[in-house]
């Protein structure tokens, strides 16, 4: 494996682990500025924090100050209850695609869906066979566009906790049998995003790693797992304050040659109390001694 032990070239911030500090919103230039000043290589920002700040602008500081892409967040939610709903997603799905090639992205995250109404805790249809045939016909539409466009996209199986409301893919063998189905050749223009906070207890997981092989594992982030965990959406861990095996992942992925980013990404209330750079500078420390 790599030696991350002396620095943190490799590693990136999601921008979500510093969306807040002290409890209030942090404007995404700012967090750029922080980044920049400590080192950090690579982010993967999210398009709200983009929106707010202006695509261009964004674009504009991301190449002054030097930052990658490991990727960016998000696309997806193809499910829908009729067909207008269908078509809003597939075009702001595009216009996802068209943001990460201005930024440069590594990748566009997709997370696929639950229920079409689930989030809103009004779920509009309960098949959640359905849900899943809507989104893989959703990644096959988007994957004729992002080919266009040269962007790779990266499925991110969610824990299946997430099921109804965020993303009805669940494992990486879901996520790579999609995969499998609407690009049979292994193109590399589609893969997935391996999440350790959402495939960290899944049995299969190195056996799935290894199928998706160098071509296919497009994003690795990390995070821990915390006992107990106190809201299943934001109190993820920091890395080696949890249960996660995390540099015998790491293993398993480097091994099938991936040389990406180690991509942090921690949603908590606990660490969002704390200023941005606290956040940051215990992710380097982690990342070096942890990941």
């Amino acid at each position: 494996m790599r030696d991350f032990s002396q620095d943190h070239q490799w590693m990136s911030i999601n921008t979500a682990t510093v969306r807040k500090s002290r409890g209030q919103e942090v404007p995404l230039l700012d967090i750029l500025d922080a980044c920049a000043r400590l080192g950090v290589r690579a982010i993967s920002p999210w398009r709200d924090q983009v929106a707010a700040a202006g695509l261009e602008q964004v674009s504009r500081v991301v190449r002054s100050h030097g930052l990658a892409l490991s990727g960016y967040c998000r696309g997806g939610m193809f499910t829908a209850s009729d067909d207008a709903g269908l078509l809003r997603a597939r075009d702001d799905n595009r216009r996802a695609v068209d943001e990460a090639c201005e930024l440069n992205a590594a990748c566009l995250v997709l997370v696929v869906g639950g229920l079409p109404g689930g989030l809103q805790g009004k779920a509009e249809y309960h098949d959640i066979g359905r849900a899943r045939a809507q989104v893989t016909e959703g990644i096959a539409q988007l994957l004729e566009y992002a080919r266009e466009r040269k962007m790779p996209i990266a499925i991110e199986p969610l824990h299946p906790m997430y099921a109804a409301d965020r993303a009805c893919i669940n494992t990486l063998e879901q996520a790579l049998d999609v995969c499998d189905l609407v690009d049979p050749a292994r193109s590399g223009d589609i893969g997935v995003a391996v999440d350790l906070y959402h495939v960290w207890w899944d049995p299969k997981l190195q056996a799935q790693i290894a199928r998706a092989g160098q071509k296919r594992l497009l994003a690795f982030h990390v995070c821990d797992w915390l006992t107990p965990t106190t809201d299943l959406l934001n109190d993820r861990g920091m890395m080696g304050d949890g249960v996660i095996e995390i540099p015998k992942v790491r293993e398993w992925v480097e091994v099938q040659g991936f040389a990406g980013f180690s991509e942090v990404e921690i949603f908590s209330y606990r660490w969002w109390e704390l200023d941005t750079d606290t956040i940051l500078r215990t992710c380097i420390e982690r990342h070096r001694s942890v990941v």
